[in-house]
């Protein structure tokens, strides 16, 4: 038997022209679309990195923590834009239902962006499908892959996530 599951959309982007790194995650887990915030969970350690890396207080509440990331000239948003998912881990997304964002329209909108942070291993593979089909990029701006922020991806330590995030700060933004 076929479980129909209804299909999922993702949130808006966050982004002013002013960005200088766009960073793309796959699709929102659950509580993030109930909470229609990106990095929902309570355990998700996006915001404690950006906290991190951009001085951006965990703490505040999700306005103003947007606002103090785009005062920090970092853009949000999902490759992945509409799919079916039991749950909310990345696995459980039925392939043939997902539907990427026009991330090439939104780089037209980003004319300083230097850097794309892919946050996990399902946002980079989304990428690599959207480039292969409606996204060219300028040389001058360089793709990285993170190690997610996601609390199911607890394979790796938030100081070792930490590092590798530093690395694409530094390496993007000097």
């Amino acid at each position: 038997m076929t479980i129909t599951l209804p299909l999922l959309s993702g949130l808006a982007p966050v982004a002013r022209p002013d960005a200088k790194v766009l960073i793309l995650g796959s699709m929102p887990g659950q509580a993030s679309l109930d909470a229609q915030q990106y990095y929902g969970h309570p355990r998700n350690q996006f915001w404690p990195l950006m906290q991190q890396l951009f001085a951006v207080d965990a703490s505040l509440p999700y306005p103003q923590r947007l606002l103090a990331l785009q005062n920090a000239g970092v853009a949000l948003w999902d490759v992945i834009g509409v799919c079916q998912r039991q749950g909310s881990l990345d696995s459980a997304i039925r392939p043939s239902s997902v539907q990427l964002n026009d991330i090439a329209f939104l780089l037209t909108e980003l004319p300083q962006l230097r850097a794309i942070w892919l946050n996990g291993g399902t946002a980079a593979k989304s990428w690599q499908k959207l480039q292969k089909s409606a996204v060219t990029l300028p040389a001058s701006i360089k793709v990285w892959s993170l190690p997610s922020s996601s609390p199911a991806h607890a394979a790796r330590s938030f100081s070792d996530k930490l590092l590798q995030w530093q690395e694409a700060r530094l390496q993007s933004l000097s």
